[in-house]
C-alpha cells in the first residue's frame, strides 16, 4: 500500500523535450499522410520505425538530456562554491555500506546513496543510519530490474512509486532524485518523474567499479580532469572485488576523498545543490 507523503513543492506539468515533441509531431503528420495518401504507408512506416530506433538509441546514453531534464553535472551555482557530488548506487549492502559511511565521516564528506527499494527493505536500520549521518537516500527504483528501460509507462510508474514509498517509510524523507538501472531509460520515464517532482540524475564520470576489479584504474577514471560541479558514481552494492577480495569502493574511496580535498573541493549531496 502506498505511503502518504507530504508535498514538498508545486509539481510542474510535464513538458516534452524538443526531441520528444518533434517525435510526437512526426507521428501525427505520418498518420495524416497515410489517411490522405494510402499508398505512402510503407515509406511512412519506415520513417516511424527510424524515429523509434533513434529514441531507443538515445535512451541507451545515460548522460544526455534529449529525453528530458537530466543532471550530469551540478548546477553552476554549486560548482562555483567548489562542490562535487559523490553518488553511491545499488545498496544498501550490510557488509560494505557501514564501512563506506565510516570513510565518509573520516573526511567529513556527504554523499547521495541511490538505494534499491528491495535492498532497503532488507536493511532498514542501515537506511536510517545513512540519513542520520547526514547523507541523502535517493530513488534507484524498487526492483533494480535490468529490463527497466523496456518497461511500459504503467510499470515504470509502479517501480518508481514503490521505491519512493519505501525510502519515505524507512527514513521519513522523500527522495528528490531518481536514477534508473545503469542509467538506461525510455521515452516513458520523463513524464513519470515530472508528475512526481523527481529529477533524473546521471553522472559526469563513473569508475565502472561493478565490473573492474582494479582500484587504480577505477580511481583514475574518477579523477581524470576532475573539477567542481562533477557528479561521480561508485557502488556499495554489486561492488567488484579487488585481487585481495576487498570491495573496490573501499580501496578507491579514501584516495578519492583525499584527491577531492587536495583539489580544494568538498563533497555534497545532490539535494543540497538544488537551486
Amino acid at each position: 500500500m502506498a505511503v502518504a507523503q507530504p508535498a514538498l513543492r508545486a509539481v510542474p506539468r510535464w513538458r516534452p523535450s524538443p526531441l520528444i515533441a518533434m517525435s510526437m509531431l512526426a507521428h501525427a503528420v505520418a498518420a495524416a499522410i497515410v489517411v490522405i495518401w494510402h499508398q505512402t504507408w510503407p515509406v511512412v512506416l519506415g520513417s516511424i520505425a527510424a524515429n523509434h530506433l533513434l529514441l531507443g538509441v538515445v535512451g541507451l546514453m545515460p548522460r544526455n538530456s534529449l529525453l528530458g531534464p537530466n543532471w550530469s553535472r551540478l548546477p553552476a551555482a554549486s560548482a562555483s562554491r567548489g562542490e562535487i557530488a559523490l553518488t553511491i548506487d545499488d545498496g544498501p549492502d550490510p557488509l560494505v555500506t557501514p564501512r563506506v559511511l565510516d570513510i565518509l565521516e573520516r573526511y567529513d564528506a556527504r554523499a547521495s546513496f541511490f538505494c534499491v527499494g528491495d535492498m532497503a527493505m532488507l536493511h532498514p536500520e542501515l537506511c536510517r543510519e545513512i540519513v542520520l549521518r547526514g547523507h541523502a537516500i535517493e530513488n534507484h527504483s524498487q526492483s533494480h530490474s535490468y529490463h527497466f528501460a523496456a518497461f511500459g509507462p504503467r510499470r515504470i510508474a509502479i517501480d518508481v512509486d514503490r521505491g519512493q514509498d519505501t525510502v519515505y517509510e524507512l527514513t521519513g524523507e522523500s527522495p528528490r532524485f531518481f536514477r534508473p538501472t545503469a542509467g538506461l531509460r525510455s521515452v516513458f520515464l520523463d513524464p513519470v518523474l515530472a508528475r512526481r517532482g523527481l529529477q533524473l540524475a546521471s553522472w559526469t564520470r563513473r569508475g565502472f567499479d561493478t565490473r573492474d576489479s582494479r582500484p587504480d584504474v577505477v580511481y583514475r577514471r574518477l579523477t581524470r580532469n576532475m573539477r567542481a560541479g562533477d557528479i561521480l558514481l561508485l557502488h556499495d552494492g554489486n561492488a567488484a572485488r579487488s585481487a585481495e577480495g576487498v570491495p573496490v569502493i573501499l580501496e578507491v574511496l579514501p584516495r578519492l576523498l583525499h584527491a577531492i580535498r587536495d583539489a580544494g573541493l568538498h563533497s555534497v549531496t545532490l539535494r543540497s545543490a538544488i537551486p
